[in-house]
């Protein structure tokens, strides 16, 4: 997935040029691995204020830099006021990236990485935990999607411009709320292929409708042709709306009819022809802009309104939080990576702690359940 030339290098000396003093770099611990990421907080910040949170990851063999110039959220930020963040990759089979093609429990370091950025971002900033979103190129999509069935419990909606997921990842999905998915991606991308394979992904309609199913939303779509006003893009784009999903949750496809390997209204092509009538970054913070984390939380079986709010830290050494509004028969269990329960604990309402200092560190999975019913299921790491 090697893709950015010379002429993108251009592109970030000028934006940083522009933007540079507005930008920090940070560098975090992650069980002994040096992690650094970009954040951009703009100048309407105020800590009076929760504000959203906008993870963008950029694709495989690129930087965070690169695609901080890329795909280009912060004149949007600097109006709509949230705070965007650009994590950088570790080095994997020769370029920087994100560990999405493998066994899922490959990308768990990744997965720590992004807890922790959210931890501590939210000490340094008011950020309105029912609004974080995550969205990237090409590899970076892959990494959203990843988010969105393994870090559920944090992530209200993703998009992924040109990325996918691979059939692995998804049947290993434990998304635990209707999830809102955005997906744009061009027919004739020769990177990650509209028709799946190569590099194992899924066939971008198959990927849409799997998402159309899981959030329950009507099959049929609401069409609307873009109009080509940029007719020497060589490619128009066809945008798919899914509604009338559970807790209203929709799926959006922006199909891009010729369109190879590149973020919509970018300034620069990677590979292929971009299509110039729609802008990525617009559209996927008007989809963002939607959605919040605790208007999707399902509501399943006897439970009516007892919802479960958040099970936290995560990573975790010695404790978890659990939050609850009602406890009525609510029960946790916690199991290893065989299956094999490790502890059960009956919940009252209001923030219930339950001790993690005699596991062995590891993931493990845990459910949530009231009356019977398992109504949120998630992972657990433990650290050392």
């Amino acid at each position: 997935m090697k893709y950015y030339s010379t002429l993108i290098t251009a592109l970030i000396i000028f934006v940083q040029s522009a933007f540079a003093q507005t930008n920090t770099s940070v560098t975090l611990d992650v069980n002994g691995v040096s992690r650094t990421y970009k954040i951009y907080v703009p100048a309407i910040y105020s800590s009076a204020n929760a504000v959203p949170l906008v993870f963008n990851f950029h694709g495989y063999t690129s930087t965070n830099v690169q695609q901080e110039a890329y795909g280009n959220f912060r004149p949007i930020a600097d109006t709509a006021n949230f705070i965007v963040v650009h994590p950088q990759g570790l080095n994997i089979g020769g370029g920087a990236g994100w560990n999405n093609f493998a066994a899922v429990s490959a990308n768990q370091g990744d997965l720590n990485f992004v807890e922790k950025m959210i931890t501590e971002i939210s000490t340094q900033y008011n950020i309105d935990q029912n609004r974080i979103y995550s969205t990237g190129m090409s590899n970076g999509g892959f990494m959203s999607y990843d988010l969105a069935c393994f870090m559920s419990d944090r992530f209200a909606a993703i998009a992924s411009v040109t990325g996918g997921m691979s059939a692995l990842h998804w049947n290993a999905c434990q998304a635990s709320h209707p999830t809102p998915v955005m997906q744009i991606h061009g027919t004739a991308d020769a990177v990650v292929a509209y028709n799946g394979g190569g590099i194992g992904s899924l066939h971008v309609d198959s990927l849409v409708k799997k998402w159309v199913d899981f959030n329950n939303c009507n099959p049929t779509p609401t069409f609307t042709a873009i109009p080509d006003v940029v007719t020497s893009d060589n490619c128009t784009a066809e945008h798919y709306v899914y509604s009338g999903g559970t807790q209203g949750a929709t799926v959006e496809f922006f199909k891009i009819i010729g369109g190879g390997h590149n973020w919509a209204g970018a300034p620069i092509s990677v590979n292929g022809n971009t299509n110039m009538d729609i802008n990525a970054s617009k559209e996927i913070w008007r989809f963002f802009s939607k959605y919040k984390l605790n208007d999707l939380i399902l509501k399943t079986g006897n439970i009516d309104n007892k919802e479960i709010f958040r099970v936290y830290p995560n990573p975790t050494q010695n404790q978890v939080t659990i939050e609850l509004e009602n406890s009525s028969n609510a029960v946790f269990k916690l199991f290893d990576a065989s299956g094999r329960l490790m502890q059960e604990n009956k919940l009252i309402t209001g923030n219930n702690e339950i001790s993690t200092s005699q596991l062995t560190p590891g993931v493990f999975m845990y459910t949530l359940s009231q009356d019977q019913a398992i109504i949120q299921t998630g992972k657990i790491v433990k650290e050392n």
